[in-house]
């Protein structure tokens, strides 16, 4: 597995075990985040991809091991320490999670009016221009049953910025997007990566995605309950020591991997 020097990583785990009561999920992990990556969790269903991520963002707590932001404990900070490091993520949930009752422009503002003093007049500005970022200039005013599911998840991905966050947290961005709308999210996706300078951290087992744009991947093993996996997703496409691993990457006919 790959080591990165503690002065590249924007996120480190060690030895982390995650447990619903007595049942492990996963257990033993270790790995980091560098800064600026495009990191994706992935592995076979039920194997707790979206769990890791709610630890990492503070959701669930470890059964065992710590998570650390910048060499800061976020497993054992208290719990302003923790509201303050948060307030650096940016989180895009499955199913978007926008308000309904809410146009786009009032979901993005509901982070800037709790976490900033901005005017309403600036709130609306920053509102826009999150929207312009994604490519929904104009759609302020509509709600989320007016637009398609692509441009939902645009706006979703335009509220997770909307502190401007370090680090941008992505459970499976793509579900239920058909495969042209889904690949315009993955540029978009790297296009803000580049842009802002962010870290991505994304679940998903989308191999279109994976391929595109990861830039580094785990893979989480249900049966042993470990990383079995963990390197950029071409090399792991091509050898992998773990069976499965290389599996699960070429499991579709015409497999990205192979393409230039």
């Amino acid at each position: 597995m790959n080591v990165r020097d503690d002065h590249s990583s924007r996120i480190e785990v060690k030895g982390l075990t995650m447990a619903y009561g007595t049942r492990v999920i996963m257990r033993e992990m270790d790995f980091q985040v560098g800064r600026g990556e495009i990191f994706v969790i992935m592995g076979g269903s039920g194997c707790g991809k979206s769990t890791l991520m709610k630890h990492l963002i503070g959701l669930m707590e470890p059964a065992e091991g710590e998570i650390l932001y910048e060499g800061t404990s976020f497993t054992r900070a208290g719990v302003e320490e923790r509201d303050r490091m948060r307030r650096s993520f940016g989180v895009l949930y499955q199913a978007g999670a926008l308000w309904g009752s809410m146009t786009l422009a009032e979901n993005i503002a509901l982070p800037l009016e709790q976490y900033t003093s901005l005017s309403k007049a600036m709130i609306r500005e920053v509102a826009s221009f999150k929207l312009a970022l994604v490519g929904l200039n104009g759609f302020e005013d509509y709600y989320p049953s007016e637009i398609s599911g692509g441009m939902r998840k645009r706006a979703a991905l335009a509220r997770a910025m909307a502190l401007d966050p370090d680090i941008l947290f992505f459970d499976e961005p793509s579900a239920g997007l058909d495969p042209v709308s889904s690949a315009r999210l993955d540029d978009l996706i790297v296009q803000l990566r580049d842009s802002l300078g962010a870290t991505v951290v994304m679940v998903t087992h989308e191999l279109a995605s994976i391929f595109a744009i990861g830039d580094r991947c785990i893979y989480l093993d249900v049966e042993t309950k470990r990383i079995t996996a963990d390197g950029p997703p071409k090399e792991l496409a091509e050898s992998a020591d773990d069976d499965k691993v290389r599996e699960f990457l070429r499991r579709h006919a015409g497999n990205p991997s192979k393409s230039s």
